[in-house]
């Protein structure tokens, strides 16, 4: 899935989430993750990197750290591990949803990525959870302006049939898309209005918020 990097910088994409949900196809929660080497082959004969810089390496080892202290999800470094998640500076912000099997890539650009925020929101779509903007319960706490979507981003707000695990919807949760994420002119027509109230603030997240940590730990029975 694609996602939007901390304002005020522009949108990025990140693959169909919800994070909430265990949707169908994946193979269910990873309840621990290993973090490749800093250069790993891959099969085919592929390579990924991590990243160039120490303080790059950290923003990524900081933001996984994270998890921890808040749930029972645990980050290792990859040895013998057939499935792992692997970064690499890829173009945009990205990460597929749900447990794939063998290297998992997760994409960080380096200009608008390298943010704890983004960090978190990836990882999360690995760990099975969508987009908070597509969630099945969406159209009572928001409604998306289809018609000021740039064209083939529509998909990015495509409702889901999402497992909520219980919880609220949640404008503050790291995986909401702010409100002008992926618009025709960005800053001027929304894509996204918050109800009932439209001056509501939404996707302004750094971390985290409660109801995420809620959900993860609910979804991986912490």
């Amino acid at each position: 899935m694609e996602t939007t990097p901390p304002p005020p910088s522009p949108p990025a994409p990140a693959a169909p989430a919800h994070r909430s949900s265990r949707p169908t196809g994946t193979q269910g929660p990873i309840p621990e993750l290993s973090l490749p080497t800093r250069r790993r082959a891959l099969p085919g004969g592929g390579r990924f990197e991590l990243t160039d810089t120490r303080e790059e390496h950290n923003v990524i080892i900081r933001s996984l750290v994270s998890f921890h202290s808040v749930s029972c999800i645990r980050f290792v470094w990859k040895r013998n591990h057939r499935d792992y998640i692997s970064f690499f500076p890829s173009s945009r912000c990205w990460s597929y949803l749900g447990r794939r099997g063998g290297a998992q890539p997760i994409s960080l650009q380096k200009r608008g990525c390298l943010y704890k925020s983004v960090v978190q929101h990836e990882v999360l779509h690995a760990l099975c959870f969508h987009h908070e903007q597509v969630r099945s319960d969406r159209d009572d706490f928001v409604s998306i302006v289809s018609e000021n979507i740039l064209p083939g981003r529509e998909r990015q707000f495509r409702k889901a049939n999402t497992n909520n695990l219980g919880t609220p919807y949640d404008y503050n949760s790291i995986m909401h898309y702010s409100r002008f994420a992926f618009s025709k002119n960005y800053g001027v027509l929304p894509t996204i209005i918050p109800k009932p109230d439209p001056s509501a603030v939404i996707g302004q997240a750094r971390k985290m918020s409660p109801t995420d940590i809620k959900r993860i730990n609910e979804l991986y029975q912490c």
